[in-house]
């Protein structure tokens, strides 16, 4: 008689793994039913190792090798309109050349998550950490979420789930992974059970909404001017809810999980009495802290301030925040070509979260570690002098710096 074989998460257990190899657990602790795949660093890794775990017997799904990263997003579009729960995910221009598909995921929505392994867009070529890709689908109806730990990985995408799989919500999930800092680094991470993650995360449910014979509904509808708004506007409320869905989600987890920060939104570290806050997404979160714990020891005011959710952006959480600092410094690792500032992304997004309080803190940008260089805690403190100095004439020299480039 054949031996039943147990299960590989029967126990919370601790394991050294990599971003990528956290998130493939998250995908077997989730019971994910439909994963397609298609060769691009960095993000490649996790499709390795979901695939090591479908050889070994210990995760059983639909496991589909597309012929291009279009058809990644467009098999895993489908599967979600008949009801199974999806995973896919791309870097750089693979992601971008999925970009019709990922629109219309959106669109029809669909609660695809997907993991972006962060690097730069060609040409030309570096397959280090930038944040432009993933940055490209801010406005069309995505979660969009920064990850700065491996354990952060395989918690969030759980969430993810949770989240984008919402009645109140149902629109897709992107899980962006900083290439090589945290696709390829291995950590230590609590894997929980999976009877945690069972009482965590319900099955996925379509209802009325889901693609059958035996229900016969319309997707992709070609309505022109007729209802375009209108379905847009069901878009828009579907993104305002989802904050309090996040909070619900993220509420839940730490109690049964047993971790978490405060807010799922933003992480402060060392911000309550800061005269001057760092802002950043990811793992550039490890040097600025280390950064900021020294400046501290040397009697400086700084703090830093992590940047979790960039879709929904927690604009209030973020006010309450800076609002106290009288300089903020933004580090961006992407760039936004003839933007006003000619600044980052972040950056942007951060000034015109400020713009409604009466007492703005002066803001300056710095773009830094583009197609993976470094940043190193030298690169932070020039960041905070250059801050003070503006803080202490009143006056901003130069409002987007580029960092640590050779003449």
């Amino acid at each position: 008689m054949a031996t039943v074989k147990p299960k590989p998460y029967a126990e919370s257990k601790e394991e050294l793994i990599s971003g990528s190899e956290a998130i493939g657990i998250a995908c077997a602790l989730a019971d994910v039913d439909v994963i397609t795949a298609y060769p691009i660093r960095p993000y490649d890794t996790v499709m390795q190792y979901v695939s090591r775990l479908k050889a070994d017997g210990n995760f059983d799904f639909d496991f589909i090798v597309a012929e291009s990263e279009h058809s990644q997003f467009e098999i895993v579009k489908h599967a979600s309109a008949v009801g199974a729960r999806t995973f896919t995910g791309s870097s750089g221009v693979g992601w971008f050349y999925a970009f019709e598909a990922i629109t219309v995921t959106a669109g029809l929505r669909m609660p695809v998550v997907a993991m972006v392994g962060n690097r730069a867009l060609d040409d030309p070529g570096a397959f280090g950490v930038e944040h432009n890709d993933a940055m490209a689908v801010r406005d069309l109806g995505w979660h969009l979420y920064w990850v700065a730990t491996a354990q952060e990985a395989l918690d969030m995408a759980l969430i993810a789930w949770k989240v984008a799989e919402d009645p109140r919500v149902l629109l897709p999930f992107a899980l962006s992974c900083d290439g090589s800092f945290l696709t390829h680094s291995q950590a230590i991470v609590q894997v929980p059970s999976q009877d945690q993650v069972d009482r965590f995360l319900p099955s996925y449910q379509r209802g009325t909404l889901q693609l059958h014979p035996d229900n016969p509904i319309t997707v992709a509808p070609q309505v022109n001017e007729d209802w375009l708004m209108e379905i847009r506007k069901q878009t828009d409320e579907a993104m305002r809810r989802t904050s309090d869905v996040i909070k619900e989600a993220y509420d839940e987890f730490r109690e049964i999980f047993g971790r978490g920060d405060p807010s799922p939104f933003i992480e402060e570290y060392m911000c309550d009495d800061a005269e001057i806050i760092l802002v950043g997404m990811g793992t550039l979160a490890m040097p600025t802290r280390v950064a900021v714990r020294r400046m501290r020891e040397a009697g400086e005011k700084v703090g830093f301030l992590r940047i979790k959710f960039f879709r929904p952006f927690p604009a209030e959480e973020i006010r309450a925040v800076l609002g106290k600092a009288k300089g903020v410094a933004v580090i961006d690792r992407d760039y936004s070509y003839g933007s006003p500032s000619f600044g980052g992304v972040l950056f942007h997004e951060l000034r015109s979260t400020l713009y409604t309080l009466d007492d703005r803190p002066l803001m300056l940008n710095f773009i830094a570690g583009l197609g993976g260089r470094e940043i190193k805690v030298g690169d932070i403190g020039q960041m905070v002098e250059t801050t003070q100095t503006a803080i202490d004439t009143g006056k901003i020299e130069q409002e987007t710096t580029w960092v640590s480039v050779r003449e």
